[in-house]
């Protein structure tokens, strides 16, 4: 959309093939909806583009007469095009009516007359070979863009491939890049099918598909505790073979023998020959199952359900009518992929979608391994995503450069030919010898309260008399003096290269002294998300592109308890920062509260064992998680301490494409999507010859850095290198370290909508208090104020300076 505006195109005309994905359009079109297209696009933050359907434009007729002015504003029109599609299947006439009896006379001379209309086909595939596309070409629009999954139509049982393809990105790809879930297969350990009923392998598969479900619903919300993210409710789908199956699947599932009845009023079904009132309502329950306030688990549905239902905690799929592996594969993940928090969690459970698939497992992994099967390469048409090689770099800091360079050009006076009779030693080995052996002794003063210390005289000599003593076991042909002026001139420029080309940063640690007290605050557990069925046999997952495999066991039965609750307790125990003798009561009234539930909903005490033999780590984590958000500690004062003045910088490691090589920093990137793949140089101001960046955004910042003449140095710190925790353990990352000749900054770059999350928050107020300590060390020192500094991204534009977003910017 950036790059049409690019060239002046405001007008837009976008085509849904049916009513569900039309009223989807408009809502996604619609700002402050929670699937906004438009956001983090700067343009349309303040002036965000007028929607016209194919309700409103007769009405809206000031909108229709804005169209012809000469305003920036983006004009977007949507329309249906399966009522000219139903129009024309319906009728008898040979030929088929124009466009503008179906859209409206005055709607369509007004479209036909723009200069500039864009038409976008959504999912066009539906419609490609259909009569009612054919009348578009009316319109004459400068420019025709389709979108679609499957880039072909289907002729009876031939799929003939578009042959206009401009970009393609396959699926497979899509996987490997981990934009979206893993895909799985289930099964038993060990399972014949043909041991059992059909009757008897639907009920397997039904009971199976719900365990799996309550063991993601039980890992989602501990991920969900444990990054301070919001609870995903995921669901279940199930396909049927026709409606009165979908009507016995339904009564099964709502039975008292199918777990205890907790289902009844938690699924739904979806068909063709529901009508009225009962669509309408199904259709709203579908469309909401997202909302974590939905009672909806489980979606009973006779064929794959169709576009414009782009869920992302679908990760359960039980298919129970006739089809080949093939169609199983594809048809299954299709509906499932999209990830909740819009990347990898690296937690599989949570990156997974998993099929339910007993009688099919064999056939599906071979099918997934097909290399012609879409896990693995999928249809190649047109200008697919070729598969990027990536190299991995080591970029070490300026300072190694810069040093060598300094003593090379300074000291190859010093050597005489005496050395050049050495075959195998080179006066610049020689000198990145010494170099290491000077870089060793200075880490060892980094206790020193600035890099600034290292220039007095005492402490330069302190570093040539152990660098000399650690070069008498070197055999080198140096005379003695060739060799003390080596090492005195390498410890100046060393000395005098690392102050110029780091940023002081201390180690600050916060450490309570006095009386310390500790513990946990009384409070009930919260169980709503907790359903974890007993396990009666060991259930098999396998991860259909990597091979990789979890399976459900059961745990040993010769270990038990004699109370339930000592389950729960024991595991509690395990925690570090959980005292038994303290927390006793707080342990087993949680402990109770869960037993209590697992009651509630589960046949006998038996059951309940069984449920926590099997599951007792991951119901001990989930209640240390609640336990973690109740923690308090108490000490009658707190003491700062700083372990290190300065840090030399280190090497960094990262990956990029290979056939990118290096980008200057100010050259603008195209694809938006690949930055985190690219690596940038150029720089004069960085501690690093390159750079990589997550956005653009930071790309532009660091132009603001070069071009800020206050600015004296800069560079992205790496993961860990500055300590800084908030929460109760978490550690905190930030985009950007600068100096200026006035201050230090600990800078990041957020995006407009996350400016006010809890997280983002905490964050902050933690890099506020690491501030306040950094600047009262600094200000001991003679050394500069630090502050933090939290932009939102779409004020990133390079006319800024730093002092400009510290003045509306800075957090206190």
């Amino acid at each position: 959309m950036t790059r049409l505006l690019e060239k002046g195109l405001k007008n837009f005309f976008v085509l849904a093939p049916n009513l569900t994905i039309y009223n989807k359009l408009i809502q996604d079109f619609t700002p402050n909806t929670p699937k906004y297209v438009f956001k983090g696009i700067s343009q349309f933050t303040t002036n965000p583009p007028v929607i016209i359907t194919g309700e409103n434009y007769e009405e809206a007729k000031s909108i229709r007469n804005s169209l012809l002015d000469t305003s920036e504003e983006i004009h977007i029109n949507i329309f249906n095009i399966s009522k000219i599609n139903s129009e024309v299947r319906g009728g008898k006439a040979p030929r088929i009516k124009r466009l503008s009896e179906y859209i409206g006379q005055s709607y369509f001379e007004y479209l036909s007359s723009l200069p500039d209309l864009v038409l976008l086909m959504d999912e066009s595939h539906r419609y490609r070979a259909s009569a009612g596309v054919k009348v578009l070409n009316e319109l004459n629009p400068v420019l025709g863009l389709e979108l679609t999954a499957t880039p072909q139509v289907e002729t009876g049982t031939r799929a003939i491939p578009f042959k206009n393809v401009i970009y393609s990105y396959p699926l497979h790809k899509a996987m490997e890049d981990g934009f979206v879930k893993e895909p799985a297969v289930a099964t038993r350990e060990n399972f014949n099918p043909s041991q059992y009923s059909e009757d008897q392998l639907e009920r397997i598969k039904l009971e199976d598909g719900i365990t799996i479900h309550e063991e993601t619903k039980v890992e989602l919300e501990v991920y969900a505790r444990q990054n301070k993210q919001p609870i995903v409710k995921p669901f279940v789908l199930i396909v049927a073979q026709d409606t009165d199956h979908a009507t016995h699947l339904m009564k099964i599932i709502q039975s008292d023998e199918f777990f205890d009845g907790r289902y009844k009023n938690k699924v739904i079904t979806v068909h063709s020959n529901q009508r009225g009132e009962e669509k309408d309502e199904t259709i709203q329950q579908l469309m909401a199952v997202e909302d974590p306030s939905s009672e909806t688990e489980i979606v009973i549905h006779v064929n794959m359900l169709k576009e414009g239902w782009d869920v992302t905690n679908l990760y359960t799929i039980i298919p129970l009518r006739a089809a080949n592996s093939k169609t199983l594969v594809e048809q299954s993940i299709g509906r499932g992929l999209r990830l909740p928090y819009g990347k990898r969690t690296g937690v599989p459970s949570v990156d997974r979608l998993t099929i339910i698939a007993h009688d099919k497992f064999q056939e599906i992994i071979d099918e997934a391994n097909n290399p012609n099967s879409i896990i693995r390469q999928g249809v190649v048409i047109g200008k697919d995503v070729a598969k990027e090689q990536k190299k991995a770099i080591t970029v070490a800091p300026i300072l190694e450069e810069r040093v060598t360079q300094k003593i090379e050009d300074q000291i190859q006076e010093l050597f005489n030919d005496k050395m050049n009779e050495t075959p195998n030693q080179t006066p610049t080995s020689t000198i990145r010898q010494v170099v290491e052996l000077v870089q060793k002794r200075v880490e060892s003063l980094e206790y020193l309260p600035t890099s600034k210390e290292l220039s007095k005289e005492e402490v330069k000599q302190r570093i040539i008399r152990e660098v000399k003593e650690a070069y008498l076991s070197e055999e080198l042909d140096l005379f003695p003096e060739e060799k003390d002026n080596l090492v005195k001139h390498t410890v100046e420029v060393y000395v005098e290269q690392l102050i110029k080309h780091t940023i002081d940063i201390p180690r600050i640690i916060v450490q309570p002294v006095g009386e310390l007290g500790w513990g946990y605050h009384d409070f009930d557990l919260d169980t709503s998300g907790i359903q974890l069925q007993p396990v009666e046999d060991d259930i098999l997952i396998q991860h259909l592109r990597t091979h990789e495999r979890d399976t459900i066991k059961r745990k040993d039965l010769s270990y038990q308890e004699e109370k339930l609750e000592d389950y729960l307790v024991s595991a509690l125990m395990d925690f570090p920062d959980v005292s038994y003798d303290d927390h006793a009561d707080l342990l087993y009234k949680l402990a109770s509260q869960l037993v209590e539930h697992l009651r509630s909903y589960l046949a006998d005490d038996r059951a309940v064992e069984n449920v926590l033999m099997y599951n007792r780590l991951r119901l001990a984590d989930l209640v240390h998680l609640q336990m973690k958000d109740h923690f308090y500690q108490l000490a009658t004062d707190y003491e700062v301490k700083i372990s290190k003045g300065f840090e030399r910088p280190k090497e960094v490691h990262y990956t990029t494409i290979l056939e990118e090589g290096v980008r200057h920093f100010r050259q603008q990137v195209e694809d938006k999507s690949k930055i985190k793949s690219l690596v940038f140089g150029g720089f004069l101001k960085c501690l690093y010859p390159t750079q990589k960046f997550d956005s653009d955004s930071e790309r532009r910042f660091a132009v603001i850095c070069e071009n800020d003449a206050n600015v004296l140095k800069w560079f992205k710190p790496s993961l860990g290198q500055l300590k800084i925790y908030y929460g109760h353990s978490s550690t905190y990352n930030p985009d950007f370290v600068v100096e200026t000749t006035s201050h230090k900054y600990i800078c990041e770059i957020k995006s407009e909508a996350e400016m006010d999350d809890k997280v983002v928050q905490d964050k902050a107020k933690a890099v506020v208090n690491w501030c306040k300590h950094a600047s009262e060390h600094e200000r001991q020192h003679g050394g500069k104020e630090w502050s933090y500094l939290l932009i939102p991204h779409n004020e990133v534009q390079e006319n800024m300076t730093i002092e400009g977003f510290n003045a509306r910017y800075i957090r206190k």
